[in-house]
């Protein structure tokens, strides 16, 4: 066992005590190093992709689902492969390594075949560091510390997303590349911190194999709640990207800006509430907190389509509180229902639920506002929209509880 590992272990053991103010640190810098590359080309994405390329629409929005197929499929791999490993560290530092490289590689003049097949590359790369990040983060806590570090990891997440777009807007307004250089830098960067600072939790005498991994993830069924939980967020996340931007222009006739304030009414409550609410899933119910949240979340979102344009604003930034209460807490639901040896597994599958609800959520928002349009008109079709989103997430979190 190496320094780095001890002194994880003396630290912080699974019930030990708390980590230093350094290693707190470390994990939202890392969170928010890894997620803002996610959203640091979308302010030019038609420029990045669709006018580079010369291609259509639909093609172009592939650049934001191809790598969530690859963060799919490669969640519950990384998972498997830490807790068979036991080394997350290095795993950590060489995603994010192949992360930076793809995304340097898309500045490239490449076909347009080879440009989605490196971002299904950097998708896995990406969901790859981040499950392993956050397994390490569920570890560092102990059972006492873990809504701690999961609510610092989880608020850098956010406050990374929240942070990409504009510093992504603001850099393609000199090149439409920039984003992207930009991106694979902080990925560099995060690697190199990863290297620095970050300390794998403790090891297990013995490491189970492939085998074992899978029966003592069919052994735990109440995976499926916060699995379920997940699914449901990032489904009706899906709709905030994709179907919010096309309705707050629409219908409301917002500017480019002001679609970008209305997003980030929802992005930072969501991001600096994450932590507290991680808190505070340490010390009450987190049945509680997701029943809750779930209920204001499925109810506003269900009703936005019928909002008037001064509410919008105020609106979404009581949805993103209502996003905060849920998002940490079912990750710690995740966390404590699972053994440390298979806990890198069950986070995987987390990233994997949520990852299929983003690709289905855009595709499902935009199918039900056409639908509905063709014989109601435009209102209707994102009425109908967002009521399906947010009766999504009110059952399911119904099914789960």
């Amino acid at each position: 066992m190496d320094a780095r590992t001890s002194g994880a272990e003396t630290e912080s053991g699974e019930g030990g005590t708390h980590p230093s103010p350094a290693r707190l640190a470390t994990l939202p810098l890392l969170a928010i190093s890894i997620m803002a590359p996610v959203t640091l080309p979308v302010p030019v994405l038609r420029e990045l992709v669709g006018e580079r390329f010369q291609v259509s629409e639909l093609l172009t929005s592939l650049f934001m689902s191809v790598n969530m197929v690859g963060a799919a499929l490669a969640a519950p791999l990384a998972g498997a492969l830490a807790d068979r490993l036991g080394r997350r560290r290095a795993l950590v530092i060489a995603a994010l390594c192949v992360d930076a490289i793809c995304f340097a590689a898309m500045t490239s003049r490449v076909p347009f075949g080879l440009f989605l097949a490196i971002r299904f590359v950097e998708g896995c790369a990406h969901i790859f560091a981040l499950s392993l990040l956050l397994s390490i983060a569920a570890s560092t806590g102990g059972e006492r510390g873990r809504g701690l570090t999961m609510g610092l990891t989880g608020a850098g997440m956010m406050l990374g997303v929240a942070l990409g777009a504009p510093i992504g807007g603001l850099l393609g307004r000199a090149d439409i590349l920039r984003p992207l250089e930009a991106g694979a830098g902080l990925l560099v960067a995060a690697a190199a911190l990863a290297g620095a600072a970050l300390v794998d939790p403790p090891s297990f005498e013995s490491r189970p194999g492939a085998a074992a991994i899978w029966r003592a993830v069919r052994g735990h069924r109440a995976l499926i709640a916060p699995l379920v939980f997940a699914f449901a967020d990032r489904f009706t996340v899906g709709f905030y990207t994709t179907t919010f931007s096309l309705f707050a222009s629409g219908l409301h006739g917002a500017s480019p800006p002001r679609v970008g304030l209305w997003i980030s009414s929802f992005m930072l409550p969501f991001a600096l509430l994450s932590f507290p609410f991680g808190v505070l899933a340490d010390r009450v119910s987190k049945t509680a907190l997701l029943c809750g949240g779930s209920a204001i979340y499925g109810v506003l979102t269900a009703s936005l389509g019928f909002w008037p344009t001064d509410w919008i604003g105020p609106g979404m930034a009581v949805i993103g509180m209502a996003a905060a209460v849920m998002f940490v807490p079912s990750m710690l639901m995740t966390t404590d229902l699972t053994p440390p040896e298979i806990r890198s597994t069950a986070l995987g599958a987390f990233n994997t639920a949520g990852s299929l609800g983003f690709i289905v959520g855009p595709i499902t928002g935009g199918l039900v506002s056409d639908w509905v349009r063709a014989s109601h008109g435009a209102a209707a079709g994102y009425q109908a929209a967002f009521g399906v989103a947010g009766v999504a997430e009110l059952l399911c979190a119904g099914l789960a509880l």
